[in-house]
């Protein structure tokens, strides 16, 4: 194995690493869903997007699509049987609103995945071809999935509380990103994952700010209180 081609390897381990961390974020949801037996103010929408994400990463990394990118392949069929097992704890509990719609997304998505596979395979016959029209429809799934946490942001900016932002899979989303941007330059360049994952790991960055800035003016805000009170409690004393 050459330089470029070992090192791209290592990073597309450590790319699946920490993808497999981004999967397993909504576990602590999942578990609470359980064991409440209830899914309380939770929806299904984030995993049913990285439902369809997933489908379409592992149908991108195919040899007649795009040919070397076995390690694609790998995360996401992991990411799609996690994925499934969240739908389906989902479903156990959720309401009969969210019965009737989960199935139906379901049917919708594998419906536009059908399509999105025949019109690859019968229109397009070369794998440059197929990976542009597959490549650019997994960059707009991947953005969605990456972008899904931005309604939790701009609760925190309203009322200036990072408490609700989830610091690990901000974190995770950061590094996946990154990784998978960089894996996209070694070897040969592949534009498809360069560009979802590199607007993917700037969503990561900009919600990691956004949680450090109101984590520390909150720590910042208790510091001064606990200030306040102390020097309360010392000018009471005096006076007593």
């Amino acid at each position: 194995m050459h330089g470029v081609s070992l090192v791209r390897f290592i990073v597309g381990i450590v790319g699946n690493i920490v993808s497999f961390g981004l999967f397993l974020s909504p576990v602590t949801t999942i578990w609470s869903i359980w064991k409440n037996k209830s899914i309380m103010d939770f929806h299904p929408y984030p995993y049913l997007a990285a439902f369809m994400n997933c489908i379409l990463w592992i149908f991108y990394g195919m040899p007649f699509v795009h040919p070397d990118s076995t390690l694609v392949i790998t995360i996401n069929s992991v990411g799609l049987a996690l994925e499934i097992i969240y739908i389906i704890i989902f479903m156990i509990y959720a309401n009969k609103k969210y019965r009737t719609i989960i199935p139906l997304f379901i049917l919708c998505e594998l419906v536009l995945f059908a399509i999105i596979v025949a019109v690859s395979l019968l229109v397009f016959h070369t794998t440059t071809d197929r990976s542009m029209l597959v490549g650019i429809i997994c960059d707009v799934a991947g953005i969605i999935m990456y972008i899904s946490p931005l309604s939790t942001l701009k609760h925190v900016i309203e009322t200036k509380n990072a408490e609700s932002m989830q610091f690990w899979l901000c974190l995770s989303g950061f590094l996946n990103g990154g990784i998978w941007f960089c894996y996209a330059f070694l070897k040969k360049f592949d534009p498809y994952i360069a560009a979802g994952n590199g607007i993917g790991g700037l969503f990561g960055a900009i919600q990691l700010l956004v949680y450090a800035f109101y984590y520390l003016k909150a720590k910042n805000n208790v510091a001064n209180d606990d200030g306040k009170r102390s020097d309360l409690q010392w000018k009471i004393s005096q006076l007593v």
